[in-house]
């Protein structure tokens, strides 16, 4: 199973990377809501203070081989949904909660069927990971998880006022995170 654990790792430290090399390219703009790279940090530190302290029963690596692969499905789809939704959205992509100068609706490709795309792979990917290695990686989902609700949830309040118009339509049309579902 440490081919499996070093997939994941790799995995991830290679999509974490082309993110932070992404976000050369976005629009200028400003950061609304919980502010901060330090303020997001707080998530992934108390995530991994309850791990170490032993809050959080740790269940080992797993070592169901079809489990694994169950996570590893998930967890490709997780990522490839992730990454189309941000080439997708191209330049007005931005960190959570923040406001583009110039923005543009995108309502098409990935955002045709969830507005938060972005997210909902990434959450994917977190599951996959779960399933894959140990349940306790739930914890460190759940918790990034609400952190992106938060995020939607201000980011829904910015674009209503941004394109009053043209977002309620948009809300009604698709789900937040879940397609067809939530």
């Amino acid at each position: 199973m440490r081919a499996v654990e070093s997939v994941f790792a790799i995995g991830w430290a290679v999509f974490w990377v082309y993110w932070l090399l992404a976000a050369f390219s976005m629009k200028k703009g400003r950061t609304t809501g919980f502010r901060g790279m330090g303020r997001r940090a707080v998530f992934v530190v108390l995530a991994g203070v309850l791990l170490r302290a032993g809050r959080v029963h740790n269940l080992g690596p797993s070592s169901n081989l079809p489990l694994a692969g169950v996570g590893l499905v998930l967890w490709i789809l997780g990522l490839a949904f992730a990454v189309w939704a941000r080439v997708h959205i191209g330049r007005n992509w931005g960190t959570p909660m923040s406001q583009k100068h110039d923005p543009e609706l995108v309502t098409s490709g990935p955002y045709r069927w969830v507005r938060h795309p972005i997210y909902s792979g990434i959450l994917l990917a977190g599951v996959g990971t779960a399933v894959a290695l140990s349940w306790t990686w739930m914890v460190v989902v759940v918790l990034v998880g609400v952190y992106f609700i938060h995020s939607a949830t201000v980011e829904e309040r910015n674009l209503t006022t941004t394109f009053p118009q043209a977002y309620p339509h948009y809300q009604r049309a698709t789900k937040m995170l879940i397609p067809f579902v939530w």
